[in-house]
């Protein structure tokens, strides 16, 4: 089989085209036929050596396929089966490995690039804005990177909850998009600056939530943003890690609340998964959940995607195709 491993660190060049023996299955395994694959910053900070792993290594984690043979003790999936995960391994390829415990079915009327589009980004949405910070009728948000893949999906989720939404963008091409998901006002914040516009949009009272994966540069004003007690959600360092804080400002400040959650914290368990990952799947089956995929490309081109995704040069979901 193709697959795309790095074997030192460094730019998208280190990305290479390799062939492979197609990895037999293990007890409690599945081998799925990779149909599409979900690209994301963490596979970045693995290529470039932010994130510690063995060379030469496989990248890729999110992936939608078809099970082409099970494992020695099985159970519950069926040979030919449509399904998709967030953990396998090595999905810059034509065919990985999943835990059984990390697969989910995919609804008959998704495209295995819709359910590779979903995953990651839908949950991560959906956790943020159903268990990390419950949103409700009459709350406000700030959502940054609004014009982002999870940003476009975390707004839609929002406004199906009844909240008021702010968003950060770039662009006004990307203003546009983050409008057309719903928000209610979009900032461009390389014109503005975003705590000031977001204080003028809330009357200076500021906001229930900030929803941040950015992280170095956004930081210190997310906190700003909120009215006291509020709570920032810290997901992602896409402008790099944030800087040892002192925790006497959140008193200062508002008694606020700071949490750094990740996902695999909320689908801890199969039924956690299945629920999550079912709910997302059937709202974009549904129609009430939009994704955006203008962004495939083959897998020989990872490399090329990696640098449209660092540059972000990109709106929505980037995949690979087999």
């Amino acid at each position: 089989m193709r697959a795309i491993q790095i074997h030192e660190t460094g730019g998208p060049e280190v990305l290479r085209e390799v062939e492979l023996e197609i990895p037999e299955p293990g007890p409690g395994q599945v081998l799925i036929r990779v149909e599409a694959v979900g690209v994301n910053f963490i596979e970045v900070y693995f290529r470039k050596g932010v994130y510690k792993a063995a060379l030469p290594l496989t990248l890729g984690s999110e992936a939608a396929g078809t099970i082409e043979e099970l494992g020695p003790g099985v159970n519950g999936f069926k040979i030919g089966e449509s399904v998709a995960s967030v953990s396998a391994l090595g999905s810059y390829a034509e065919y990985a490995l999943v835990p059984a415990t990390q697969l989910v079915r995919v609804p008959e009327k998704l495209t295995p690039e819709q359910a590779a589009a979903a995953m990651l980004q839908g949950m991560t949405a959906h956790y943020l804005s159903h268990s990390t910070y419950p949103l409700k009728k009459g709350d406000t948000a700030l959502v940054h990177a609004g014009a982002g893949g999870t940003g476009l999906l975390l707004t839609q989720m929002a406004k199906r909850l009844g909240a008021r939404v702010i968003t950060t963008v770039s662009t006004k091409e990307k203003a546009e998009l983050s409008r057309e998901a719903g928000a209610d006002e979009v900032i461009l914040y390389e014109e503005k600056d975003f705590e000031v516009a977001v204080k003028k949009f809330t009357d200076g009272k500021g906001v229930d939530v900030v929803y941040d994966s950015v992280g170095k540069t956004t930081f210190e004003k997310s906190l700003n943003c909120l009215h006291p007690r509020g709570l920032l959600a810290l997901f992602g360092a896409s402008s790099g890690p944030v800087p040892p804080f002192d925790l006497i400002q959140l008193s200062s400040k508002g008694s606020l609340y700071v949490t750094r959650p990740t996902l695999w914290h909320y689908i801890a368990t199969h039924a956690e998964l299945e629920q999550r990952a079912g709910e997302v799947l059937n709202m974009v089956a549904s129609g009430e959940l939009k994704l955006r995929m203008e962004s495939m490309f083959p897998l020989a081109e990872a490399g090329k995607a990696h640098t449209e995704l660092e540059n972000r040069r990109t709106t929505g979901k980037i995949l690979l195709e087999p």
